[in-house]
């Protein structure tokens, strides 16, 4: 994933989109930033989702 994007083409029509975006954006961060909620490390998140992969793919084969 090293693609160098062009810091001139635009994925938003507009400049007003493209402010809008960026507020929603911070906003979210922020929110994130601020909720007092524990992180769940990364680890347990990707054992989590493995064991749910693992369980959707079994179920699919025996379909």
């Amino acid at each position: 994933m090293n693609a160098t994007l062009s810091p001139i083409v635009s994925e938003f029509e507009t400049e007003e989109q493209a402010a809008s975006y960026d507020r929603w954006f911070r906003a979210q961060v922020q929110a994130s930033l601020a909720d007092p909620r524990p992180s769940i490390p990364h680890d347990e998140v990707m054992a989590e989702m493995d064991a749910i992969i693992a369980e959707a793919e079994q179920r699919r084969q025996q379909a």
